[in-house]
C-alpha cells in the first residue's frame, strides 16, 4: 500500500497540512520540525503524488540534470548527490547526457518546454556565451561550471582561477621549479581558467611557464593523461612536477609514470583537480583540488526550486568552497597528510 501523507504525519507527530507544507518547501517552518517531516518521509519511503500536484501547483515535480557525460566520475558522483537531495525535496531528478554535442546542448536550452520539466541544472561544454539567451530559456535553469555563462541567470561554480593557483603555489612549497600542466586551453572554459591560476602562481614565483610543459587535450580521460604525460616524459628534461586540470587525467599520468619506471613523487610530483573517490584509492593517492559538492547541490537545488516557484530576483553568481587534498603523490609516503 502507498504511504500516504496522513502516514508521515502520524509518524513525525504533526498535522497533515505540516508535512505538505514541507513536500512543497513552504517558508516559516522550523528547521526540527522540517527535520523531523524530511526524517520521516526517508523511512517510510513517502512519493508526494506528481500528478496531483501538477493539477493544483501548474507544477510536474521533475527536474532535469544535463551534463556531458557520466564517463567523468565527477558528474556521475554529482548526479546521485543531486538525485538524492531532490528527492528529498519532493522532486524527481531526469538526466540528459550531452555528450558535449552542441545541438544536443542547445535542446537542453529550447526543448524543455515540451517536456513537462519543472526546472534544469545544467552544466554545458560545448555552448558559448552568445547561444545563452536569459529571456528564452525554456524553463527555470541554473548553470554549472567554470563556462562563459552570460549574466543575469543563475551561475553555481568553482573559483577555478583561485584553485589551480593554490595547487600550483602547493606544488611550488615542494621545491618544484619545473612544473607542467595538462588540460585543454581553448576558448573560455574550466581548463582555461584553471591555466590562468597556474600561469598566475608561476608568475607570482619568478618561474616561466616553458610551453613544451603544456600540453593541451580536448579529452579529459585517463587516456588522455596517460598520453600527454608520456609526452612530457619523453622531453630532455622533463618536469618535475604536472598539475593535471582533473582527477582522471591525474590518475592517467600515474600510470604513464609507473610503465616508465618513473616514481611518484620522487622524481615528479602529481596533482590533480575534482576531488573523486578514485583518486584516494590511486597508487600512490592523488593530491587533489576538492569541491565542496553538497554546498554545490544545496546552492543549486536552493535556486532552481525558488525560480521553480517563480522568484524574479536577479541572476546571482554563487562561489563553492573548495580545498586542498593533500596526499601521497605530492608529499611522499612519509606524509600521511590528507587535510
Amino acid at each position: 500500500m502507498a504511504v500516504r501523507l496522513r502516514d508521515v504525519a502520524s509518524h513525525a507527530g504533526v498535522s497533515v497540512k505540516t508535512v505538505s507544507n514541507v513536500v512543497n518547501d513552504f517558508p516559516h517552518i522550523s528547521a526540527a520540525t522540517k527535520e523531523k517531516v524530511l526524517r520521516s518521509i526517508e523511512e517510510l519511503g513517502y512519493r508526494p503524488n506528481l500528478s496531483a500536484r501538477h493539477l493544483k501547483y501548474g507544477r510536474s515535480g521533475f527536474i532535469a540534470l544535463a551534463v556531458p557525460e557520466l564517463d567523468i566520475p565527477y558528474f556521475a558522483e554529482l548526479a546521485t548527490l543531486v538525485d538524492a537531495k531532490a528527492e528529498r525535496l519532493g522532486y524527481i531528478m531526469l538526466l540528459d547526457i550531452t555528450r558535449a554535442d552542441q545541438r544536443a546542448e542547445r535542446k537542453v536550452l529550447e526543448g524543455v518546454q515540451s517536456r513537462m520539466i519543472d526546472g534544469v541544472i545544467f552544466s554545458p561544454l560545448s555552448l558559448e556565451a552568445g547561444d545563452i539567451n536569459p529571456s528564452q530559456l525554456g524553463a527555470p535553469t541554473v548553470f554549472l561550471g567554470e563556462r562563459s555563462i552570460p549574466k543575469g541567470v543563475d551561475h553555481v561554480a568553482v573559483d577555478s582561477v583561485a584553485a589551480a593557483r593554490a595547487m600550483t603555489e602547493h606544488l611550488l612549497s615542494l621545491g618544484r621549479t619545473r612544473i607542467g600542466a595538462i588540460g585543454r586551453s581553448k576558448g573560455v572554459t574550466t581548463g582555461s581558467a584553471r591555466l590562468k591560476g597556474f600561469q598566475k602562481a608561476m608568475k607570482d614565483a619568478g618561474l616561466p611557464v616553458v610551453k613544451e610543459y603544456i600540453r593541451s587535450t580536448d579529452y579529459y580521460s585517463r587516456e588522455s593523461g596517460r598520453q600527454e604525460m608520456a609526452a612530457l616524459l619523453e622531453l630532455p628534461r622533463p618536469p618535475d612536477a604536472v598539475f593535471c586540470f582533473n582527477d582522471l587525467m591525474a590518475i592517467g599520468a600515474l600510470r604513464a609514470c609507473a610503465e616508465r619506471g618513473v616514481r611518484v613523487p620522487d622524481d615528479i610530483a602529481i596533482a590533480g583537480f575534482d576531488g573523486i573517490v578514485e583518486g584516494e584509492f590511486c597508487t600512490p593517492p592523488l593530491t587533489t583540488v576538492t569541491p565542496d559538492l553538497e554546498f554545490l547541490v544545496d546552492r543549486v537545488l536552493e535556486k532552481l526550486i525558488a525560480r521553480i516557484k517563480g522568484s524574479e530576483a536577479a541572476g546571482e553568481r554563487v562561489k563553492v568552497p573548495w580545498e586542498l587534498t593533500l596526499r601521497e603523490s605530492t608529499l611522499g609516503r612519509s606524509s600521511g597528510v590528507e587535510q
